[in-house]
Parts: structure tokens; sequence; C-alpha cells
């Protein structure tokens, strides 16, 4: 049975992709800061027939954290199949680029992007044991340098001096890592959910949790010709729902 860790997972869209893939068949570890709050969803969600769930604590920010929970799979698993890098913050409001202080953009940038370092290096070794490894990067189509300079965007007005510069570094290292890892079997790639209806964002956004968790599935469970190193966006409108960097 194939293995995944989803971090951020208690709630929200990687609480929904948790589930998604436990019906798929997959081993899920429900990644939560809050061991007992992950480990009440997961007793809520095996009431509700849902199987091989685990919460899993561990905080993006504590590399303490990271390790113990890399140690406790690697224990249970002796591998990784598929890491899905989902948590994140908004981090303070409004953001503008003229007065968001340093401390409340080194904040942002912690989970979001270090954060996402820091866990995506600690499971390689676990990764580099699957035949076909997968790293999700959860990012946003604020991060997109492209879609923010062209004024017909739809969320041209969107900005964040925090929140959109942290997944625009997402992006970058994630486009990095995928072509150091582009001769082995992995693929890696950063995937959008689009504006999602969640507590995220005061159920603002237009799109269900269902679809966003859908969109994050298809896009990670990928055959081996499946390309690697692409921005996906569940808001862009065509069938293949590639991004502009």
């Amino acid at each position: 049975m194939n293995s995944v860790l989803i971090t951020g997972a208690n709630r929200s869209i990687g609480l929904e992709t948790a589930k998604q893939l436990s019906e798929k068949g997959l081993f899920v570890y429900l990644g939560s800061r809050d061991f007992e709050k992950g480990e009440a969803i997961v007793k809520e969600l095996t009431n509700k027939g849902f199987q091989n769930i685990k919460a899993i604590e561990i905080d993006v920010t504590n590399p303490d954290s990271i390790s113990a929970a890399k140690n406790l799979i690697e224990k249970e698993q002796g591998k990784l199949d598929i890491l899905i890098n989902n948590a994140g913050i908004l981090g303070v409001n409004p953001q503008t680029a003229a007065e968001t202080s340093i401390r409340d953009i080194q904040t942002v940038f912690d989970t979001n992007f270090f954060g996402v370092i820091s866990v995506t290096q600690a499971f390689l070794e676990l990764l580099k044991k699957s035949e076909s490894p997968r790293i999700s990067n959860i990012t946003s189509g604020l991060g997109s340098l492209t879609l923010h300079s062209d004024p017909t965007w739809k969320y041209y007005n969107v900005k964040a001096a925090a929140y959109g510069p942290s997944k625009s570094a997402l992006n970058a290292y994630t486009i990095v890592l995928a072509y150091e890892l582009k001769d082995l079997p992995f693929k890696v790639n950063v995937i959008d959910p689009g504006y999602t209806a969640t507590d995220f964002n005061h159920h603002s956004g237009p799109g269900s949790v269902e679809s966003a968790a859908s969109f994050i599935v298809k896009h990670t469970l990928t055959d081996e010709n499946a390309p690697t190193g692409q921005f996906y966006s569940n808001d862009i409108e065509d069938e293949i729902g590639i991004s502009p960097w």
C-alpha cells in the first residue's frame, strides 16, 4: 500500500485531500501541528468509514517536529511514496509592500517557503525508496508573476506583499528541485487548487474543497510519463490547467 503525508491536513483542502486519497486506497498520514486536533479528525473519519488514515504531529516550522514525523513514518512504512506540502498561512491583512513589517513577511515565509524546504529535505531519503515518488507543493495563482503583471487577469487587484511572494518563491524552488530529481522517477510539481471557499479566506472563494482536492489528487497520482516541474492551476480554464509562472 502506497503512503502519503499531507501537511496541514486537519481541515479544509488538506482534509478533503486526505479523504479522497484514503478512498483511493492509500495509507494517509494526516499531518497536523496540534496532534489532539488531528486525532479527533481521524476518529471522526474512522467513524464515517474511512480507513488507513493516521494522525501525525508535524509543525513545518519546527525541525524537531519534522524529524520526529520522519522517524515515525520510516519506522512504520520504511519509505514514503507521496509528499503533499499543503500547510500554509495567509498572514496579517492588509499586506502592503510599503508597510508590512519584515517580521510579518518572515512569518509567512517560515511556513509557506522555508517550511516546505525543511519538510522536503527531511523526507527525500524516504521518498527515494519509493518506486514512484511524488512531491506536490500546494501553491496559489497569486504566486504567478506573469498573471500579476497582466491587468486583464481577474485577480490582478489582489496583491499581498507576504503571501504572494512566498508562493512565488515556492514555485521557483520547485523548478530547481524538479530539475535536480529529473533523472529519478520523481514527479515534482506545484499545484494551485484554485480560489476555494475555506476558513483560510473566510469562505470567500467560489470553488469547493471537493473540486480543489480532486485537482490536487489528479496531478499527484500521475503515471511515469507525466510531466515534472509544472505549475498546475484549477483556475486556468482549459483542459490542461497549466499556469504561467
